[in-house]
């Protein structure tokens, strides 16, 4: 009989030999973990306009403080994943959350943006942990056919920290202030730590001999760094077309055309370049890269359009993109249960790269007095969208890939989409900054001369200004100018969700599986025995061939000589 309905009974047994409850319990501490991960990042979203006014940063500011996260979790996520190959995933979830927990705390005690940035990056390196070991963890214990459905309760976490994230948030900052945002996540910190602990207990997989690839990992870090800084403060810091840029651009080159070396010649490489055979794995990459643009960027900059566009509040900022992340809790959740009792999923993954490209195309025309109908429209298709494609982008490379290419290959397919992410939030900063600054310069010339006075006394420092205090000549002028750049901002995104749409619809359809990766290792080790059996074999008769040829000078054939060591009869016919 069939387990794969969408509401299992609690004690069936899955495809994996656990019960419906067993598997709950097991990933209750890693769903948790998520979540607390989850409300870190998010609650900060809504007050980081006035995090970077009180601290005094300007756009770049607020841009890197948002970047930084992002780079710092690209960088670690293939790291993350290849230790996980290596090492043991439990512990090195525990570690990843003690980490991201407690560079949040100490954000709180930023007193200028470079230190909130600096935490920030410790920020990174603890999420781009627990983004790749949650999923490998979930390949250990679930077959691809049912990881649609607890996929989705993944997907269902995501939008509720998405969503009441802010809210909290914009609540904390208006009653307690922005600095409690940092610490609220420390007590579920703390539980989800003991859930790990008493609840998860993964499968062990066969063992095998560790090997780090330290110069690729350099290597590679140092490369996609460089880019990524490049694409960060290229237009702002200096031009695209100049000297530094040049620099910069030859560095990353020359980094990663040495790691592309490295990688072929290492016997455990950081990023096996034999995946991009794959073609599953190859546009899901593609696909993946795009597809973080839009998740990130909207959600970056969504919030700064209702408090620098709409005037909204931090908690109206919250309410107000709610509709955003019930897209993505909507359809993340049904689709994963319509996976896994179907067990068909290009489909929904085609539907949901439509459903991205629209919405997408929706925002991009955005202005400080669009109708709030038609922005949480826009931002409910979107959501929709990303909820279809993003998780399931994951499931169908853990799908195609060796067990022993397991981790890597997820967090790879997760490497990328940070990787699209912050650099798309990088470019897509620098678009808004120039359309912002361009749009403020013609608004004030438009102005009475006392007026511009006013105007360049407020924002000569180029500060981000307290929208609710500028006067109202200026709050106009201010306001139009970001809702025109985040609507740039969108329309620079559209062609990436289109080239994803190009991807999912040339993904092979290749059929859901129904072992876990634990069972998938063991049916190889077995697969793998005769040959083994037989290469040992060999090398025995070799070595006897070996002695043989030395003692008596005549030359040995090593079949012959594998005969000749068998045992015998005892001479009797």
């Amino acid at each position: 009989m069939s387990r794969t309905s969408s509401a299992p009974d609690a004690g069936a047994l899955t495809e994996g030999g656990m019960t419906h409850r067993q598997v709950l319990a097991a990933l209750s501490g890693l769903l948790l973990g998520m979540f607390v991960s989850m409300i870190a990042s998010t609650v900060v979203g809504t007050s980081l306009p006035l995090i970077i006014a009180d601290l005094d940063g300007d756009q770049s500011a607020f841009t890197w403080v948002v970047t930084a996260t992002l780079l710092a979790t690209t960088v670690s996520t293939p790291i993350w994943g290849k230790l996980a190959d290596l090492f043991n995933r439990k512990l090195l979830l525990q570690l990843a959350l003690v980490i991201f927990v407690a560079s949040s705390a100490i954000a709180g005690f930023a007193q200028d943006p470079a230190m909130l940035i600096t935490m920030r990056v410790f920020q990174g390196l603890g999420a781009g942990g627990l983004a790749a070991l949650s999923q490998i963890v979930m390949a250990d214990i679930l077959s691809p056919r049912e990881r649609g459905r607890y996929a989705g309760l993944f997907g269902a976490v995501m939008a509720v920290a998405t969503i009441g994230g802010p809210l909290l948030g914009g609540v904390i900052t208006d009653t307690l202030g922005w600095r409690w945002n940092f610490f609220v996540g420390l007590p579920i910190a703390i539980v989800a730590l003991v859930l790990l602990q008493r609840t998860l207990h993964l499968p062990k997989l066969p063992k095998k001999k560790v090997s780090i690839d330290y110069l690729g990992i350099i290597l590679i870090s140092a490369g996609i760094s460089l880019l990524l800084i490049w694409v960060s403060l290229g237009g702002s810091q200096f031009e695209w077309n100049s000297l530094e840029s040049w620099l910069m651009i030859g560095g990353a080159v020359a980094l990663l055309a040495i790691a592309v070396v490295v990688e072929l010649r290492s016997k455990e490489p950081l990023i096996p370049l034999g995946l991009f055979t794959n073609r599953t794995f190859t546009l899901s990459v593609v696909a993946s890269l795009s597809v973080g643009v839009a998740m990130f960027g909207t959600a970056v900059f969504l919030s700064q359009y209702m408090q620098l566009a709409r005037g909204a509040t931090p908690t109206e900022s919250g309410l107000l993109t709610i509709p955003m992340m019930a897209g993505v809790l909507i359809s993340s959740t049904i689709v994963g249960g319509l996976i896994s009792r179907r067990g068909k999923w290009k489909a929904y993954v085609i539907i949901g790269a439509v459903l991205a490209v629209v919405g997408t195309l929706l925002l991009s025309r955005l202005e400080y007095d669009t109708d709030f109908t038609y922005v949480g429209f826009s931002m409910f298709v979107l959501g929709a969208g990303i909820g279809m494609v993003m998780q399931n982008l994951v499931l169908v490379v853990q799908n195609t890939s060796e067990v022993k290419n397991l981790g890597v290959a997820t967090s790879a397919v997760t490497f990328f989409r940070s990787l699209g992410g912050t650099a798309g939030v990088a470019v897509m900063g620098s678009i808004l900054g120039t359309v912002v600054a361009d749009q403020i310069k013609s608004g004030i010339q438009g102005l009475e001369p006392e007026q511009q006075a006013v105007a360049a006394q407020t924002l000569g420092g180029g500060s981000i200004p307290h929208v609710a205090e500028l006067p109202d000549f200026l709050r106009i002028v201010v306001e139009s100018a970001y809702g025109l750049g985040v609507g740039s901002v969108f329309l620079a995104a559209l062609p990436l969700t289109v080239i994803t749409l190009i991807a999912v619809i040339f993904l092979p359809n290749v059929q859901l599986g129904t072992l876990t990766a634990v069972q998938r290792a063991k049916q190889e080790a077995a697969d793998d025995a005769p040959d083994s059996l037989e290469a040992e074999l060999e090398h025995v008769g070799e070595e006897l061939l070996e002695v043989s040829e030395a003692s008596v000078g005549v030359p040995v054939t090593a079949s012959t000589a594998v005969v000749d060591a068998a045992p015998r009869g005892n001479g009797r016919a």
